[in-house]
C-alpha cells in the first residue's frame, strides 16, 4: 500500500514550519514532496533482508551494494556526494540484480525504497 507524500522527519517540518511564519515558499525539496512514503511491514519480503544486512554491515551479495548513490535523477533530497548509498533488493526469478533497491542516508532511519529503479522512491516509515 502507498502512502500520499508527507514530511516524516521534525528537520523537514521545522523548515517548512519556519518558511510559513516567515510568508515564504515551501519548496518541493525542502518538504520531500517527491517522495512517497511506505509502511516497512509493506515492504516486500526481499527487502527485509536488504535492511538486516545493511544493519549488520554484511556481507552483501552483489559487489554494488554499499556503492554511493549519485541521486543524478533529482528525485530525492539533493544531499553533498557520499550522502546515499545504495542496496540491491533481489527480485525473485530475475537473472540479474533487478530494479529493486534501497537507498540509504546518513540520518537515522532514512531509508528509502525504490521498486523501479530510481524513478520513484518511498522514504520507509519504521513507525507503521
Amino acid at each position: 500500500m502507498r502512502f500520499p507524500p508527507r514530511i516524516t522527519r521534525i528537520g523537514a517540518s521545522a523548515a517548512v514550519l519556519s518558511a510559513l511564519l516567515v510568508g515564504g515558499t515551501v519548496s518541493a525539496t525542502t518538504a520531500h514532496a517527491a517522495v512517497g512514503s511506505i509502511c516497512y511491514g509493506d515492504l516486500p519480503t526481499q527487502a527485509y533482508t536488504t535492511l538486516d544486512l545493511i544493519e549488520q554491515g554484511g556481507p552483501f551479495p552483489y559487489s554494488q551494494d554499499g556503492a554511493v548513490f549519485q541521486n543524478r535523477e533529482g528525485v530525492l533530497p539533493r544531499q553533498s556526494t557520499g550522502y546515499y548509498h545504495e542496496y540491491t533488493v533481489k527480485t525473485p526469478g530475475s537473472s540479474t540484480r533487478g530494479a529493486r533497491r534501497v537507498v540509504t542516508g546518513k540520518q537515522t532511519d532514512e531509508d528509502y525504497y525504490t521498486a523501479d529503479h530510481y524513478a520513484t522512491f518511498d522514504l520507509i516509515d519504521y513507525d507503521c
